[in-house]
Formats: C-alpha cells, structure tokens, sequence
C-alpha cells in the first residue's frame, strides 16, 4: 500500500512519525513524510521518501513574537501576530501539501493534527484519512478536558472543552481552506470532508488510560519511538559522565527563552543547592551559558534514548516526546512547561507518581527548582518512575498502529467505508 504521512511542527511531531514511517516501509508498504523542510536531513537519512512543506511555520518559532508567545512576556499580543502571521501563510501551506500527497497518489492518508489539508486530500482522492496525533483532544471524551486548557477537570464541561477547541482552530482558517477548496481540489468550498477512518494516539495507554468513552475506531498504541543505537556519547560528556554520580539532566527542547542566562545561572544554582552533578542541553535556546562550574556540563543535545538511561532525573518542557523519552527510561521527572500540552503531561507525570507538581515558570527560583530536584530523590517516586519504565518498555506502539491500519483500514477500509466517529 502506498501511505502518505503528513505532519507539522517542531520536532517532537516530527520523530514520531518517522518511526512511524520505517517500521510501515519495513512491512513493505510504500511511505511518503511530508514535514517541514528542516527536517529533510533526519528523514532522507533514514532511507524514507520526503516531501518538503514551507519552512515559514516552524521558523515563526524564531522571530520575536515566537520567542515572546513561547517564553512569556506579553504573550497575548505575541500570539495574536502569530496566528496573523499563520493565516497568512496558510494557502501556500496547503498548495504545498496537495502537491505533495497528489504526485504521490496515496491509499491512505495519515496525518498529525496540524495538517488541516489531509482530510480534504483524501476525499478529493476518495481514499481512507487517519488522524495520528501524540497528544489526545481529537477525541471528545468526558474523562478529561482538552489537553489544550489550564485545567484538570472541568466535570460536565469536558467533553465540551474538546469540541470547542477542535472547532475553533478549524474555524480561525476556514475560509482559506474553502478557497483552496474550491480553487486547487474542485471541491465544494462549503462542504465538509468525511469522517477519519480511524484515529491513533501515540502515547502510552499506561500514561494515559483509554477513556471509556471511545470507540473501536480509536487506539491509544503506545509511543512510537525512533531510537538512535549507533550514538555514543562524544569524549567531553563521557569524561563528565564518569567523573561522578549521575547527572541531573535539565533541557527544555525546542523552546527559546527571552532571558536564557537567567534561565541557567537558575538552574545552575539550584543544582549547586541540590548537591547534585547538572548535564544541561543547550536545545532551542532556553538554556546558554559562556562559563560553567565543574560540575555542570553543557551540551548541544544528544538522543534521549541513550542519553537518559545515564542521569539520575530529568528537569524539562513537558513536550510529549520529551517526557515519553524520561518515562520509558525510568527516570522521575520535573516538569516546568512552556504553553499549549506541556501543562497536561506535567499533571499526568504528578499524578503518576513519576514526578512532582510542575514548577512555574512565573514564579521559578533556585529554591523552587531545587526542591523540584530533591523531590525526585525520594524512593516512592523513583520506583514508580522504575514501574512505569518497564511498562512503557514493554509495549511496541509502532506495531500496534501497524495492525490497527493494516486490519481496520487498508483491507476494510475501502470497501466497508469509515469507522463510526467515536464523537
């Protein structure tokens, strides 16, 4: 079968995919990744067929207003010109996309969330569309509100706080998905696509459980890991490695930082406070430092799935691959989140056990952050950071997604039509 794969976004939405992607071209499927063009290097280095979308997206995560709207700062007014900035790159966005996935002329289309053209790809193609996402709130479900909002629960409201968010972003650029609609595919402007054949959640049923709420048409398969075995550990950080006890590893993946050497001489001394060893990642700038005690190490980054079976803890965003990563490793974790999910995987770690509440960043100081880092010494947690670990090593997320496409989709899915939507 030839399966399209779009997606969008940082590279946490991206790895995941690209697992996603070698173990489906293993099966002898024919696989297509479309993502945004910084990222052809990772996936043509990994033997898969690339498609590139405009760069613009993820590079708005560099200017001022992306720096503000992710770090603080006068957050509302910086992302009201994101998303003006957005809306205005949309329409190539989605010509980009159609060329993609129409040159390749795919059975199926599966798609992250943020790909809004797959869904009207797929019925101008007239074949199967499946929404893949790391993160749940595609779903409607009544267990917990949209990971999207600031909330734990909002009882009788959570499953309302779903369908509000999912139609509010479908609305923000709705009549550039009409034009386009109407324009590039020959397709009414005014209708809407089918339901998905079928949805994926690419976390672990352990982190998250299954709500009971959902139907057959949705699995919680496991993470989708993409490892990177031939790594080692270059000859600076392995000499800091033996040098002592595990490290405490602080990083805060993709996210920038208004004030990063702030941000470090924080964590610097709260390390120093913590009596603890620090392996700080550099990552999309949060983190920076020109001169650092002996007993911290920077670095650019490195792989987590051979980075962090070598630290103590881990101190970081609460981006979904970030925290699946110090989960499967067995390592608690503090989590002190950005914007957008990162809130809700801090709530869920805490409420796991696996960690402590997430820190704010508002009201961050070295105090706060070393009692975050104690936190993660005491043995309760560390053996249910431990259990968790050989649970989420246990599963094979990659190999689930495959059967759920393989029996539900690509042999039932063309004749038996879509799945009842769960929703």
């Amino acid at each position: 079968m030839r399966i399209a794969i779009q997606t969008l976004g940082t590279r946490g939405d991206v790895q995941p995919y690209i697992a996603l992607a070698l173990a489906l071209a293993a099966r002898g499927h024919d696989v297509q990744l479309a993502a945004p063009a910084q990222f052809e290097a990772l996936i043509t280095g990994r033997g898969l067929r690339f498609a590139p979308l405009p760069a613009e997206f993820l590079a708005m995560m560099d200017t001022p207003d992306g720096r503000t709207a992710l770090a603080g700062g006068q957050v509302v007014l910086a992302r009201l010109r994101l998303m003006q900035q957005a809306r205005r790159m949309m329409r190539r966005l989605l010509s980009a996309e159609r060329e993609a996935v129409l040159a390749f002329a795919p059975d199926l289309i599966l798609h992250h969330p943020k790909s809004l053209a797959a869904p009207h790809l797929a019925e101008a193609l007239a074949c199967p569309c499946v929404l893949a996402s790391p993160v749940p709130g595609l779903t409607p479900t009544s267990a917990f509100p949209s990971p999207l909002l600031p909330f734990a629960s909002l009882g009788p409201l959570n499953r309302a706080s779903h369908l509000l968010l999912l139609r509010g972003a479908q609305a923000f650029f709705a009549g550039s998905i009409r034009a386009w609609r109407e324009e590039e595919l020959g397709l009414s402007a005014r209708h809407r696509p089918p339901p998905s054949s079928g949805t994926l959640y690419a976390y672990s049923p352990h982190v998250v459980p299954v709500p009971p709420d959902w139907g057959r048409d949705v699995l919680v398969s496991g993470y989708w890991f993409l490892d990177d075995p031939a790594w080692h550990p270059p000859e600076a950080l392995a000499a800091f490695l033996a040098a002592g006890e595990p490290p405490v590893y602080v990083g805060f993946g993709s996210m920038p930082g208004l004030d990063p050497q702030r941000m470090t001489a924080m964590v610097i001394e709260a390390l120093a406070r913590s009596g603890r060893r620090g392996l700080l990642a550099r990552g999309g700038g949060a983190l920076a430092a020109e001169a650092l005690p002996p007993h911290v190490h920077l670095l650019e980054g490195a792989p987590h799935d051979r980075l962090f079976p070598l630290v103590s803890a881990v101190i970081h965003h609460g981006g979904a691959g970030t925290t699946a990563a110090s989960l499967r490793a067995g390592k608690p974790c503090a989590i002190l989140p950005f914007f957008g999910d990162q809130p809700f995987w801090a709530r869920r770690v805490a409420a796991l056990g696996a960690g402590p509440p997430s820190i704010n960043r508002k009201t961050l100081s070295p105090d706060r952050l070393a009692a975050a880092i104690a936190a993660t010494e005491a043995e309760p947690m560390r053996q249910r950071a431990r259990h968790l670990g050989d649970l989420i090593r246990g599963e094979d997320g990659a190999a689930a997604a495959m059967g759920f496409l393989e029996n539900r989709v690509l042999r039932t899915g063309a004749a038996d039509g879509p799945a009842p939507p769960s929703a």
